[in-house]
């Protein structure tokens, strides 16, 4: 074999303290990307090629399988840029890239007709061979009019259902595999194992304007916005920082259609695009769209599909049979090649920043994804972030795409009011014919607490209090459902007497979902976190002529339903109290997306309006959202951050130390502040979660790289030592 004779292989293990690559003898034909199993001391691990090299100073021992998986070289650059960019590993961001383990092809059997006439002389019967046939060109021997078609099961003995199986195929067999296996033993079928693949089956969601599947006319704001990008799309030769753009349009400014528009060429010329949207609930309205513009040339990937079609799905992406990838943040790790475009729709939202580690933001991979390839970055959002506004060039659509004006927005002031809801509010509820209400609280009451000795009932394994789930038993008038913890999961019955005190005087606070769902006129929906088929709950309040939406902040998140008359926000001051540099930002935002979720696409005469709760009316941010004055809002909030020197203007590094005994946690955390950058906060204790210790530290700079360099080798320092073994160090740069 000529080439290199190394490959350079990250086993995929979850251990910081395991730093690849490590050399193997490189088997033929084994690339970058290839995924391989290793031998690795006493083990067999799964691992990526990351490089090749000439020759190594070890005796190697050579991969014990290679895979039929395989990475493109790009995605391979890219986990090893985002190890480095967010401090984590890169075997942890390897797996990111790669198809669900465990599943494989699944095949069913295809039957297809063999006519008695194929056979020729031998053939069973009656039909024609191919000299009998009469050339239809000129010179021919027959002139009159052309016979009529030939029976071509003539002459075979068939019953009624054998001929209707006959006349179906070709086809997939069924439950009438049997009958055409019987066909096959006589010469009139065959049947063979064919690939068939799991495709994703999604709801339609929402509304959508005309048939879907030709583009409308667009009006001068949009038209203006698809030129813009087609110039941007058509210049090769832009820098990167150029061909990043921010798609700011008010909600209802016809954003999608942009988008569409702009996959459309992209995908005319040859080129693959991406599709992001913040939630999965969002995705089979997204995808519905693009797949009656573009074809089955879509695919979606998302966590909540099986194993089986997420499997099939990356294949017909790394195959190049689809050309378009539409989904959440996942989507960004896409196995297409010759990108294009990269769509990152809502991008204001802090869902595009994964939970767990790696701690990535979907929205810094995808402007990497796009650097790489060329391609251009496409964010649109009604409520861009000061981060966005900054650094992307901007493309406007002030007004709504139908002509609608944008709703009133009201702000009451409920410092004076007793119960959940303001008089105006709940018969503005009762009234409107469609209404969402938004209370980013879920559950049935936040916390219980004994009247006569205060005592509340908390996580034995989190210090937080549990959450009311279920409410009260109507027939019994008692507390009925689960008390439960958002943090670990741990659930036990609700109180009748007080643990403390045995007082009966056990009392529920705070207002979640489930209440306030149970307590609204009408037909109620509810959408939060606790409700597992949100397509569902969403698809019926689409379709449904009445009715009341209730959720969470999810609620907020780009839906397009028509006759909306109302919307409202029940406790606006939820995110203004929360101890956060982005407090405001957020606020605005939600109070913002929730506005633009009322008057669109038409379905009511009357006139669409937002009633806002708060306690802060004088508040800038809800001031702002208000009056729907995005640009105000994120000029100010800039000059804000900049006196503060917050992001955009630095870089916040966050180091959580975590362990079940609070001596050692406390141990790491003091060894790895000696070893940060001087300027590093803490530690500070956080609350115990899964009965895990928690310290955390603070770094803000200016300088990105450095910061995160210094933080990287710290954190490698204290790893390495085996004073801090079983420690856990949890580190997200730039924390949402």
């Amino acid at each position: 074999m000529f080439g290199p004779r190394v490959i350079q292989v990250e086993p995929l293990v979850s251990a910081r303290g395991v730093r690849g690559p490590f050399d193997y003898a490189r088997p033929e034909g084994c690339d970058i990307g290839a995924v391989v199993d290793v031998p690795f001391g006493r083990q067999r691990l799964r691992g990526v090629v990351t490089g090749l090299a000439e020759d190594s100073a070890h005796r190697l021992k050579a991969p014990t399988a290679v895979s039929d998986v395989s990475l493109p070289p790009q995605l391979v650059r890219l986990a090893l840029w985002m190890a480095d960019d967010i401090v984590s590993t890169r075997a942890r961001c390897l797996e990111l890239l790669l198809p669900p383990e465990g599943v494989g092809e699944r095949t069913r059997f295809w039957a297809e007709p063999v006519h008695p006439s194929a056979a020729g002389p031998q053939g069973t019967g009656g039909g024609s061979t191919p000299g009998d046939v009469p050339s239809s060109g000129e010179g021919s021997a027959t002139d009159g009019p052309p016979a009529p078609p030939t029976d071509p099961w003539a002459g075979v003995r068939l019953n009624a259902n054998q001929r209707a199986l006959l006349d179906r195929l070709p086809g997939w067999t069924g439950d009438d595999l049997p009958a055409l296996r019987r066909l096959e033993a006589r010469g009139l079928v065959t049947i063979e194992a064919r690939a068939h693949g799991r495709r994703p089956d999604h709801a339609s969601i929402g509304a959508l304007h005309g048939d879907g599947r030709t583009a409308p006319l667009l009006n001068p704001d949009q038209a203006l916005a698809v030129e813009r990008i087609a110039g941007v799309l058509a210049d090769p030769d832009l820098p990167v920082r150029e061909r990043r753009l921010l798609l700011h349009g008010v909600t209802g400014s016809g954003k999608t259609e942009v988008y569409l528009q702009a996959a459309e060429r992209v995908v005319a010329a040859g080129r693959t695009v991406l599709v992001l949207v913040p939630e999965i609930a969002l995705t089979p309205q997204t995808v519905q769209r693009f797949r009656r513009r573009l074809g089955e040339t879509v695919a979606v990937l998302h966590s909540g599909l099986s194993k089986g079609e997420r499997r099939d799905e990356w294949w017909r992406l790394r195959s190049g049979e689809a050309r378009v990838c539409v989904g959440p943040m996942s989507t960004v790790f896409a196995p297409v090649s010759d990108l294009g475009l990269v769509i990152v729709d809502e991008e204001h939202d802090p869902a595009y920043k994964h939970d767990g580690d790696p701690r990535y933001d979907a929205r810094r991979v995808a402007a990497w994804r796009a650097g790489d390839s060329g391609a251009v970055l496409l964010a649109g959002s009604a409520t861009p972030r000061p981060e966005s506004w900054a650094s992307l060039r901007r493309i406007g659509l002030p007004r709504r795409a139908d002509g609608g004006e944008m709703p009133h927005v009201r702000l009451i002031d409920v410092r004076a009011t007793r119960g959940a809801l303001h008089p105006d509010v709940h018969r503005a509820i009762a009234d409107a014919r469609k209404a969402i209400v938004l209370l980013n609280r879920r559950g049935w009451a936040t916390w219980m607490e004994c009247a006569d000795c205060g005592h509340t009932w908390e996580c034995p394994n989190c210090d937080v209090s549990l959450v009311l789930h279920g409410g009260r038993s109507e027939r019994t008038g008692r507390t009925s459902g689960v008390l439960r913890c958002h943090h670990c999961g741990h659930q036990e019955r609700p109180p009748e007497r007080c643990v403390s005190c045995s007082s009966v005087s056990v009392g529920q606070h705070g207002l979640g979902t489930e209440q306030l769902a149970e307590d609204l006129p009408g037909h109620v929906y509810r959408l939060d976190a606790d409700v597992r088929d949100r397509s569902s709950v969403l698809e019926a309040f689409g379709a449904a002529d009445h009715g009341i939406l209730v959720g969470t902040q999810m609620i907020a998140k780009g839906h397009d339903f028509p006759g909306v008359e109302l919307g409202v926000v029940v406790d606006a001051d939820a995110t203004l109290r929360f101890p956060d540099f982005r407090s405001q930002e957020r606020t605005f935002q939600l109070v913002a997306q929730l506005a633009g979720r009322a008057g669109r696409g038409g379905g009511s005469d009357a006139p669409a309006r937002v009633l806002v709760q708060t306690r802060s009316p004088d508040d800038p941010s809800l001031r702002f959202a208000a009056r729907h004055d995005a640009h105000g809002f994120v000029v100010e909030e800039i000059e804000r951050r900049r006196l503060h020197g917050y992001p955009p203007f630095s870089t916040i590094v966050r180091v959580v130390c975590e362990h079940e005994d609070e001596r050692r946690v406390q141990a790491a955390a003091d060894d790895l502040v000696l070893r940060m950058p001087a300027d590093t906060m803490g530690p500070v204790p956080l609350f115990r979660r899964q009965a895990r210790f928690r310290r955390q530290l603070l770094v803000k700079a200016v300088s990105r790289a450095a910061t995160v360099a210094a933080v990287r080798d710290a954190v490698a320092a204290v790893v390495d030592d085996n004073a801090h073994r079983g420690v856990v160090l949890a580190i997200e740069v730039d924390p949402r």
